[in-house]
């Protein structure tokens, strides 16, 4: 990931896998991570089962949210491709009793077609 591309508050994919031992804890038993991104510290990682977003805290970072949010909460979901002039994409995402999307940006790299598919896989089943 490049700084610039977070401190724009864009997003690149991380590895699921080296950073599935991380979530270790804070997974369920037999849960996966299927997709990661991460900002500068803080992360968003689609589960087999939830949407979580890490929020990592202070000037370490060493005190951490770990905010879930299970897909069948999830009502409504947009994607925003990024235009000639326009540097990033946009995934909106509605939640039950909420009237504001949860807005996630993604760089020009990424394909925000696989995130959304990604996510539409688990929202509709």
């Amino acid at each position: 990931m490049g700084l610039l591309d977070g401190l724009l508050g864009n997003a690149s994919e991380v590895e699921p896998s080296s950073i599935q031992a991380e979530f270790a804890q804070v997974l369920a038993p037999g849960e996966r991570v299927e997709k990661a991104y991460q900002l500068i510290r803080d992360m968003f990682v689609f589960t087999d089962k939830r949407l979580i977003f890490v929020n990592r805290q202070g000037m370490t970072g060493k005190k951490v949210e770990y905010q879930s949010l299970p897909y069948r909460s999830i009502t409504r979901l947009s994607v925003e491709t990024a235009g000639t002039f326009d540097l990033d994409a946009e995934l909106k995402i509605w939640v039950t009793g909420t009237a504001a999307p949860i807005q996630l940006q993604f760089n020009k790299k990424l394909s925000i077609y696989t995130v959304q598919s990604v996510l539409a896989s688990y929202v509709l089943r």
